[in-house]
């Protein structure tokens, strides 16, 4: 738990990612990724400079089944405020829309979602549980697929909402998520998503497990790229950051 503590700090300190005051929500899907950080940062909290409060924000995308029990009892156990929105988002894309590549459409949809959430219970920063393979998969996803350099920012200001998006794991590896979840036992709720598992994601975290077969520091490597300001300019310091 002290790397990813510590790989938090240092994403927050290179991007400015909480400020005093802050109110944030985190997006929380039962994912490992999702209670990870929900767990990370109310512990992160306790020693930070920044004074700041957490609420779990979850969306129920219509899809069963789904029990957040077991979140709600984390919550209670940390002492965090727990509020879940339910949608049919789920249900549009699946039943009404058929669509036959769902999961661009479905992050928007959510992202949208989960944003109107925040603002509406009065958080002006949204928090995600994405982590450095998470980048890294998004940077292949964007390069083969789309044909441009291009990933998630560790952090992004809407400007329409007035509302700061962040990623306090953007440093974090994966394998250190399920390590210490698996060693907290943190309740992870199974996705009842119908393409779970089975998308273009997914074959870039095999493509990217099979560079790290052949060079073992892929990761490392990549990930000092997307920090490379100077002659790339992804993950740009505060200052110079793009905006979204």
């Amino acid at each position: 738990m002290k790397k990813i503590l510590g790989c938090i700090r240092r994403a927050c300190e290179d991007f400015d990612l909480i400020q005093d005051g802050d109110r944030i929500g985190v997006g929380v899907s039962g994912g490992k990724d999702s209670m990870m950080l929900l767990y990370a940062l109310s512990l992160y909290r306790r020693f930070a400079k920044q004074r700041f409060e957490v609420t779990a924000l979850t969306l129920s995308m219509g899809l069963e089944p789904f029990d957040v029990a077991p979140i709600q009892a984390l919550c209670d156990q940390l002492g965090i405020e727990y509020i879940v929105r339910k949608t049919e988002i789920g249900r549009i894309i699946f039943e009404e829309r058929k669509e036959s590549n769902p999961c661009s459409l479905c992050a928007k949809m959510r992202r949208g979602a989960l944003n109107e959430l925040a603002k509406e219970v009065g958080c002006n920063k949204v928090a995600l549980g994405h982590h450095r393979d998470d980048a890294l998969e998004t940077l292949l996803l964007c390069l083969l697929h789309e044909g441009r350099i291009h990933t998630f920012h560790p952090r992004s200001y809407l400007s329409r909402m007035d509302l700061t998006v962040i990623r306090p794991m953007a440093y974090v590896p994966e394998k250190h998520i399920v390590h210490v979840a698996r060693q907290l036992e943190l309740p992870v709720v199974k996705s009842p998503c119908p393409a779970n598992g089975n998308t273009q994601r997914e074959e870039m975290k095999l493509l990217l497990d099979a560079l790290c077969k052949r060079y073992p520091n892929a990761r490392e490597l990549m990930l000092s790229a997307l920090r490379n300001e100077a002659q790339y300019g992804l993950w740009e310091r505060p200052g110079g950051e793009k905006k979204a």
